[in-house]
């Protein structure tokens, strides 16, 4: 195996593995909504609030996902 060779057999290693965290926040996600879901249904006068903890939650559990994302893309592009 040449150099060049192992220099990109690295970079998609490395790319992959930077993608690990995407699998956490998937399921994060579904820990969230689930969560929300039941406490929704357990005490719905309190469902406007649940929602909106709720969707803030998704969204800061797929910003990590975004952030996989990005690194696996700077490893893949740039380096």
């Amino acid at each position: 195996m040449d150099l060049e060779a192992a220099r990109i057999l690295g970079k998609l290693i490395g790319a992959g593995l930077s993608m690990i965290g995407a699998i956490g926040a998937g399921a994060g996600i579904g820990i969230v909504a689930s969560g929300a879901v039941q406490g929704m249904a357990r005490n719905p006068e309190a469902s406007g609030l649940v929602q909106t903890n709720m969707i803030l939650g998704i969204a800061f559990a797929e910003a990590v996902a975004i952030y996989c994302l990005v690194v696996a893309l700077l490893i893949l592009f740039v380096m």
